[in-house]
């Protein structure tokens, strides 16, 4: 399915930091996944307190729902990534997962939102996705 991965040179180069600053995707199916956060099959919560582990958790989770759903990663176009009590010192860690989980030249849409608290205590990072499936 076709996918354009907009940059604008006029703007910062934010696939340097693991996203793109649009998408432009058409196919069959559009997938909106729920906000996927560190929680195991068992609803155990995969890395306590640490940010890093729990980001790559939730990016896992991410990656199973699209797979269950007949897609892949890069089917993924735009992501919303909830963090507890953001502050810069944080965007490191976060970027890292995201770059890790969206390897290569294809990076979605994202925004990342600064919030109090998530549904869970436990809880330090919650991502939605949405995918463009053919």
């Amino acid at each position: 399915m076709p996918k354009e991965y907009i940059n604008p040179p006029s703007l910062f180069r934010s696939r340097d930091h693991g996203f793109s600053q649009a998408v432009a995707a058409s196919g069959t199916r559009t997938l909106y996944v729920s906000g996927q956060t560190a929680w195991d099959a068992n609803k155990q919560l995969v890395g306590g307190a640490d940010l890093a582990d729990q980001a790559r958790q939730a990016f896992r989770n991410v990656r199973t729902v699209v797979e269950a759903s007949g897609g892949t990663i890069g089917d993924v176009v735009s992501l919303r990534i909830y963090v507890v009590d953001y502050r810069p010192e944080k965007a490191e860690t976060i970027g890292n997962a995201l770059r890790e989980s969206f390897r290569g030249s294809a990076k979605p849409a994202t925004t990342w939102i600064g919030v109090v608290s998530l549904a869970d205590p436990g809880f330090l990072i919650e991502i939605e996705a949405i995918a463009v499936l053919e």
